[in-house]
C-alpha cells in the first residue's frame, strides 16, 4: 500500500512571519515552515539530521536555516547540509492559494 499525497490547508501567509520559523505538525510529522524574505514559503523536515536539533528555531539567511544546536547550514530548496557537513532533511513542497499556505504530504 503506498501513501497518496495532498495538499493540505495549514495557515494564512500573513500568519507566518517573514524570516522566522513555525514548527506545524501534519501527519505525524514535525516540519518546520518558513517565509523568507522574498516572499517564498519553504517547509522541510523539523529535525536537523546531526543530532534532532529543532530547526524551527533556527536562524534564517536566504535560502538557508542555521540549526540552533550546532550551526549546522541546511538549504530550504534542497534540504542537504552544506559541506563539510553531511546529511539531508525532507523538503515538503508548498504552494500559497487564497493566501493560505499549503503543504503536499
Amino acid at each position: 500500500m503506498t501513501a497518496t499525497l495532498e495538499w493540505n490547508k495549514i495557515m494564512k501567509l500573513a500568519d507566518l512571519p517573514k524570516q522566522i520559523g513555525k514548527e506545524v505538525h501534519l501527519k505525524g510529522k514535525s516540519i518546520a515552515l518558513f517565509h523568507l524574505s522574498n516572499g517564498d514559503v519553504r517547509a522541510i523536515a523539523n529535525s536537523c539530521p546531526h543530532q534532532n536539533g529543532p530547526l524551527a528555531e533556527g536562524i534564517v539567511s536566504g535560502e538557508f536555516v542555521f540549526c540552533p544546536l550546532h550551526d549546522w547550514k541546511i538549504s530550504l530548496v534542497t534540504g542537504e547540509v552544506q559541506k563539510p557537513d553531511n546529511g539531508c532533511v525532507e523538503v515538503y513542497e508548498t504552494q500559497i492559494k487564497d493566501d493560505y499556505i499549503y503543504i503536499m504530504v
